[in-house]
């Protein structure tokens, strides 16, 4: 049988990733996983290099995007809009993990893989993503300060979570699920002193522009 066309396929990266992603945790991210995912599905080796130009790192971060991809087919509006804010953003980082269940191995060996320099230098953008995915979710559209803090704090949560949930062996993970509902509450607290703080000096900002107006108009006269 002839092999498929590289460019055949317009999901190619994903089908890609998703022939290799039962390998990756018993050998690892590597060229030679992502050769025997491309003859599985009977592709040239233009095919990988193409999905996947930097090989086991491109393969390795897609890790994320492709996450993302099946917490987002998961979520469903309605519900999540009749939820708090609170309770949106712990549901979503919930059903994240859970399903990532069954390549909790495979999520700890990218873990490893990605924290060697220079390719840790992916991690950060890859968790911002993430928490940018899921504020967007949660429908969040600020574009101020608060745009960056929500996210920043989110990746904060995301990173402890997934760490505390890849050590966890209690029934269901219910330990994770309890840590994170405690990181959460911790973090609205945080944003929400924030946000009070940066209430705080727009209004002393705006009370000093009207004194110097007065001032100017006294002045005037």
């Amino acid at each position: 049988m002839a092999k498929k066309s590289a460019k055949t396929s317009p999901d190619l990266r994903r089908r890609i990733f998703e022939a290799a992603l039962p390998d990756v945790a018993f050998d690892g991210w590597t060229d030679e996983v992502l050769a025997r995912a491309a003859r599985k599905l009977k592709l040239d080796d233009d095919a990988v290099d193409e999905a996947f130009p930097k090989g086991p790192v491109s393969m390795a971060e897609y890790f994320g995007e492709w996450a993302d991809e099946k917490m987002l087919e998961k979520l469903n509006p309605k519900k999540l809009g009749e939820m708090r804010i609170r309770d949106r953003v712990a549901f979503c980082v919930r059903t994240r993990l859970e399903l990532l269940v069954p390549h909790r191995q495979a999520l700890s060996s990218a873990l490893a893989f990605l924290a060697m320099p220079p390719r840790n230098l992916l991690l950060p953008k890859m968790v911002w993503r993430t928490a940018d995915a899921i504020w967007r979710a949660c429908g969040d559209t600020s574009t101020d300060y608060n745009h960056y803090t929500k996210r920043l704090l989110l990746s904060g949560v995301q990173t402890s979570t997934a760490l505390y949930w890849l050590n966890d062996k209690s029934d269901s993970f219910e330990k994770t699920w309890t840590f994170l509902g405690r990181r959460i509450d911790d973090v609205m607290k945080i944003g929400g002193a924030i946000g009070k703080l940066k209430s705080g000096a727009e209004k002393a900002k705006e009370k000093a522009k009207e004194k110097v107006k007065k001032a100017g108009a006294r002045s005037g006269k």
